[in-house]
């Protein structure tokens, strides 16, 4: 009897075993071969396991070298930044200093007062100015870090869809 008989069936019998009027029933099961049933399966599952594997394996490559190559750019734009703020230290330093100066050569109140406006009018300008620049570094700081992560995890989704 094959497995591909369309009536499998495990027969009895109802005499005891060892005619004791025992336990124990003897069966008679017919013997499948789990190889020959399940063989096909498992080399097409093996198959399968290790094609997706080897797909795993090139997306995970692929993300770590768009993070790397985030972390690259995120570091260079980073110092972008603070290069950027040392500038604006400078220039607010060299702006005060100056302003000082003024203070102390001034010769009436009216003079502090006028001093004082004019300073104020224009630090607040420059603060203003400064501010836009360094929000624009930082959103380029985040959109030059994010967009290549964003591609990679892109390319790898669509090609696992």
């Amino acid at each position: 009897m094959t497995m591909h008989d369309a009536n499998v069936k495990a027969e009895t019998n109802a005499t005891p075993a060892g005619g004791n009027g025992g336990a124990r029933l003897k069966f008679d099961v017919p013997f499948f071969n789990i190889q020959e049933i399940f063989g096909d399966l498992a080399e097409q599952g093996a198959a399968r396991a290790k094609a997706n594997l080897e797909q795993m394996k090139a997306a995970s490559e692929e993300i770590t070298d768009a993070f790397r190559e985030a972390c690259a750019t995120n570091a260079t734009r980073a110092a972008d930044y603070g290069t950027k703020v040392i500038e604006i230290s400078k220039i607010n330093t060299s702006s005060t200093l100056e302003f000082l100066s003024q203070l102390a050569d001034a010769r009436s109140f009216a003079d502090v007062v006028n001093l004082s406006t004019t300073h104020s009018r224009r630090t607040f300008e420059m603060a203003s100015g400064h501010n836009r620049e360094l929000w624009d570094l930082a959103q380029k700081v985040a959109t030059e870090t994010a967009e290549p992560i964003k591609k990679s995890f892109n390319r790898v989704l669509h090609r696992a869809a």
